[in-house]
């Protein structure tokens, strides 16, 4: 990404935070296309606590999933790995696809993936500011939705495996 697009998508993300909800919904319903799709990524570390980002446009509840939309005649393993190495600057493997969820909200489909950091090391993005992991019993300030779903990944994981990765 260039500097300039950079420089660009930072200053768009800033306005973006500063929206009402309601005018994000409605801005979001008349320039994106009915339904779109979304790859989110549920990544462990060795205590099985989860991996968060502190996304830069939400000016309320900023920790969540890191996750990102497909593109046009985009894989959704492709997708996830994409959004990552974009976001975060991990490169990631996508093990297998753990939840397809749909929100009425703002109408689209996640795919959550269980996936592993393979190498990389965390840069800031115009998206995500920071990374930490966090105790699945102890999540941060982050939106209810999410935290549902962590909680209801954490009791698939343990039902299917006795263990979380």
């Amino acid at each position: 990404m260039s500097y300039n697009h950079a420089r660009m998508k930072t200053v768009l993300l800033r306005i973006w935070k500063q929206l009402p909800l309601c005018l994000k919904i409605w801005t979001s319903r008349l320039l994106r296309p009915k339904y779109m799709v979304a790859v989110a990524a549920i990544i462990f570390n060795d205590s099985d606590q989860i991996l968060l980002g502190k996304h830069t446009y939400r000016k309320y509840h900023p920790w969540g999933l890191l996750a990102g939309n497909l593109e046009y005649d985009e894989e959704p393993e492709i997708a996830i790995v994409r959004e990552l190495q974009e976001e975060t600057g991990f490169e990631i493997e996508a093990k297998r696809v753990l939840k397809a969820v749909s929100a009425k909200e703002d109408h689209h489909i996640s795919l959550v993936y269980l996936c592993k950091i393979k190498k990389g090391s965390f840069q800031p993005t115009p998206e995500i500011s920071g990374v930490q992991y966090f105790s699945t019993d102890n999540l941060p300030d982050m939106l209810r939705t999410e935290k549902a779903l962590i909680r209801q990944i954490v009791d698939q994981l343990k039902n299917e495996s006795g263990m979380l990765k």
